[in-house]
């Protein structure tokens, strides 16, 4: 009996300690705007300037914009694209200098792809990730390329698939024009 309370009490201690460590894990993990947003003692205002939204291959329209965020003396500025899902929605919010370092990214891209689809693989899959966990990329299947944003690094219904790559750049490219527009 004695053998058996001690085999549940250190069950009970090691579910107990696990839990803890999963909720500090989660609790660290922070976006750059969520960084720049969370200040306690500092009065934060949000603006949101609307863009045209991303048309997927299946349909689904995002939403798009750009939210200025001023935190006490403090202005940022972050692209956000917004999908739509089922019972929830995904949101990724992209800092400035990661919106330029896709734009420079997805050029890249652009310039692989031709020669990944003529390499015809059975599947190939080519990508950029910032900090964040945002991702823009393809992957080639049966001859013919796919373009996705994956918007978040945790979740589900957080990846929008896109006919090519000039969807995405227009989007990138008005972000960059609009957020160089208010910050001037």
């Amino acid at each position: 009996m004695k053998g058996l309370r001690l085999v549940v009490i250190t069950l009970l201690c090691t579910l107990t300690m696990y839990a803890q460590e999963a909720k500090k894990d989660s609790e660290t993990v922070k976006t750059k705007m969520d960084v720049f947003a969370s200040k306690t003692g500092i009065i934060t205002k949000f603006t949101d300037y609307n863009l045209t939204g991303i048309k997927s291959s299946y349909g689904v329209k995002t939403e798009t914009r750009i939210r200025k965020i001023n935190s006490g003396d403090l202005e940022g500025y972050f692209y956000q694209i917004e999908k739509p899902g089922k019972y929830s929605k995904s949101t990724a919010s992209i800092a400035y200098l990661d919106l330029v370092e896709l734009i420079k990214a997805l050029e890249s891209l652009k310039v692989q792809e031709e020669a990944d689809v003529i390499m015809n693989p059975d599947y190939l899959e080519n990508k950029f990730v910032t900090e964040d966990g945002f991702q823009v990329g393809y992957y080639v299947s049966k001859g013919k390329s796919t373009w996705y944003l994956i918007l978040e690094k945790y979740g589900s219904d957080k990846t929008l698939f896109l006919k090519d790559a000039e969807i995405i750049k227009a989007s990138f490219i008005e972000a960059k024009e609009k957020i160089d527009g208010l910050s001037n």
